[in-house]
């Protein structure tokens, strides 16, 4: 956990507009099929034909709760342009989450990653991690760290994949 705690604190550090979208180099898509908190499946491959934001966080990551409301902003404003934000949450208790969302009510799914398997599949080893999937359901892009996903320069990035 040091290690894990380190990384998280160096995330913390960098300013958010310093970062940006870096290309995938990490290989084929991994699966992903988890439950929200009402106990539906959701798996990526539902949303073929969609660009896809893919946010591993957690409760207790400062960054992940205030890049969330960037997310929301970024899914009503393309909402009719066949984008999805997915939030992954990092094996938390369901109340704890819950707790949260009371505090914040999101427009977008909830998945729980209960053990961090899924995290581990898809290399999300800071928090957050947001993996952004093209329509043909590549990973194109990821993000380690806070970031303002509702920003013109990231909507335009993600409207251009669903050329």
């Amino acid at each position: 956990m040091p290690k894990l705690a380190f990384i998280f604190l160096v995330a913390l550090a960098l300013p958010a507009h310093a970062l940006e979208l870096k290309p995938w180099t990490g290989g084929a898509t991994p699966p992903l099929e988890l439950s929200d908190l009402d106990g539906k499946t959701h798996r990526l491959a539902d949303y073929r034909g969609r660009a896809v934001l893919v946010n591993f966080w957690a409760t207790w990551c400062e960054p992940c709760r205030e890049e969330m409301p960037s997310f929301e902003r970024l899914r009503a404003a393309l909402e009719s342009q066949r984008v999805t934000v997915l939030a992954v949450n990092l094996a938390e208790p369901e109340a704890r989450i819950r707790r949260f969302l009371d505090t914040m009510p999101l427009g977008y799914p909830v998945l729980l990653d209960r053990d961090g398997t899924t995290a581990r599949a898809w290399q999300a080893r800071v928090l957050p991690a947001t993996y952004v999937i093209a329509p043909d359901g590549t990973i194109r892009y990821r993000h380690l760290g806070e970031l303002d996903w509702s920003s013109p320069e990231v909507r335009e990035l993600i409207l251009k994949l669903l050329k």
